[in-house]
């Protein structure tokens, strides 16, 4: 069993099924069958690809996406997928590390494609343009994929808010291992109905918005716009859509709309950044429909935790690890630590990654005895239940004390007319560091920085309450929706 296979078995069992809504098309499972195929065709005859070479895959959200990955897949090529706000010398980097000769884009992109041909000039491009041509009910003279579960099925490059990215190394096993813990707690049906509005070369989207609907006969709900949200709430409603997985800043949003008509809803589902508590109190408030916080990381193919779907769901947990992954709280030694103390988040299971690409000291820095060290810190309760307190990295010592940026937002969040917040350290000659916040406001709000700062004095220690507070338009984030604290810390010197 390999991903093209997986997808392959569910294609012919579900040839006339509706795989893909797209705005006011409608993509069958035998249609994305035909282009995969027909692309894997052209992929081992035109471009000379053979098992393991990689190919880069730099595109906006569409359902040619789809096809693209499995037509790679089934060629027995490796999936790099990029990020598609990258500038051309971002992308030419990550296909430079990762050795691809192939990259498939679109018309759309043809000036920056000039760019990349100029810095890598044997590249290769497929433009999805090309699909058009692909026959009705293809027989793919492709050789079909052999990969063994072992092989390399993605190479998943990091953010890159530190340094270069990474490549996080997934196989087959490792993607179909996630998967299936996925369809298992989130208790995926054949009638089920994804929504995918997040970017789609982000592995959240990959595992639970493309593999696990598309290898288990559900259908997706492509959304083309985010602008404005009200579009994307009326385009769930008229399809039907049951899971819901997206961001924070989405379901506030969600929470303050104007909505006619019943939610279809089943499950909403919030990762790719921590879920402030406030949020889901706005949520719960609106809604009955469960929204449940988890956690993951592309190292990990990604999911690693979430809420029970029946609860019992803890406000800032993310939850309990999901079936066939452990998880623990070690200290630098590696030692367990038990409930209650703050140490790494730690996982281990067949969802953990080879390693980084041609990276073997980051491996072995990163994976310790089969353990995949997160660099998230946090605690377990006495229940099973796990917390993160923060990234190890953003921890603050303030006069040899832990602080937990965090902890801080918190509590910044629950001040009103506050819609965005990040707290960070900046260097200080007498405590070592001292919090300092940005906060971004509700729209036509003005925020009082004294009010502010007194609420938080109210609620916390003096020492964790922010020396500054910097009032923000908004705050800078990357295109999966986290906030780039190394950017705050550039602006606060």
């Amino acid at each position: 069993m390999n991903l093209a296979t997986a997808f392959a078995a569910s294609a012919e069992k579900n040839a006339a099924k509706t795989a893909v809504f797209w705005g006011d098309t409608e993509n069958t499972y035998q249609k994305l069958w035909d282009q995969a195929c027909w692309l894997a065709e052209r992929l081992q005859q035109d471009f000379g690809v053979r098992p393991g070479d990689r190919v880069g895959l730099w595109l906006k959200n569409c359902p040619e996406f789809i096809a693209a990955i499995f037509g790679v897949l089934q060629a027995g090529g490796v999936v790099v997928p990029i990020n598609n706000f990258l500038k051309p010398e971002e992308v030419s980097y990550i296909l430079l590390d990762a050795g691809a000769g192939v990259l498939i884009s679109d018309r759309a992109s043809a000036e920056q494609q000039c760019e990349l041909s100029v810095k890598l000039p044997g590249l290769k491009f497929f433009q999805i343009e090309a699909f058009a041509q692909a026959p009705a009910q293809a027989a793919g003279n492709a050789a079909p994929a052999t990969s063994a579960e072992s092989d390399l099925a993605f190479i998943i490059y990091t953010s890159g808010t530190t340094g270069r990215p990474k490549g996080a190394m997934l196989s087959h096993g490792n993607l179909l291992a996630n998967v299936e813990s996925c369809r298992q707690v989130l208790e995926t049906i054949a009638l089920d109905r994804f929504v995918v509005l997040l970017p789609m070369f982000h592995s959240f989207m990959l595992c639970v918005g493309i593999v696990l609907p598309m290898t288990t006969g559900c259908s997706i709900v492509l959304i083309k716009s985010l602008h404005p949200p009200k579009s994307v709430i009326l385009e769930i409603i008229a399809r039907g859509a049951t899971i819901l997985p997206a961001i924070p800043q989405f379901f506030r949003a969600l929470a303050g709309a104007h909505i006619s008509g019943a939610m279809p809803l089943r499950l909403c589902i919030s990762g790719a950044a921590p879920l402030p508590v406030e949020i889901l109190k706005e949520f719960n408030e609106r809604f009955p429909i469960p929204l449940i916080e988890g956690y993951g990381l592309s190292e990990a193919s990604p999911v690693v935790a979430l809420n029970p779907i029946h609860g019992p769901w803890k406000a800032g947990s993310i939850g309990v690890p999901i079936a066939g992954v452990e998880v623990t709280v070690q200290n630098e030694a590696g030692e367990i630590l038990a409930a209650g103390q703050v140490g790494e988040i730690c996982v281990r299971g067949r969802n953990v990654m080879q390693g980084y690409w041609n990276q073997p000291e980051e491996t072995a820095r990163t994976l310790r005895d089969n353990w995949l060290l997160t660099g998230d810190v946090g605690y377990r309760d006495g229940d099973g239940y796990f917390f993160i307190t923060d990234r190890k990295k953003d921890m603050l010592l303030v006069n040899g004390i832990n602080v937990y940026p965090r902890e801080i937002e918190e509590v910044i969040y629950q001040f009103p007319g506050v819609k965005e917040a990040a707290v960070i350290g900046q260097p200080d000659a007498r405590k070592g560091e001292q919090p300092v916040a940005f906060v971004a406001a509700d729209e036509g709000v003005t925020l009082d920085e004294k009010a502010l700062v007194q609420f938080v004095r109210g609620k916390l220690a003096d020492y964790k309450v922010p020396r500054q507070v910097t009032i923000m338009p908004a705050l800078p984030r990357n295109a999966t929706g986290k906030i780039l604290k190394t950017a705050l810390r550039q602006q606060a010197g």
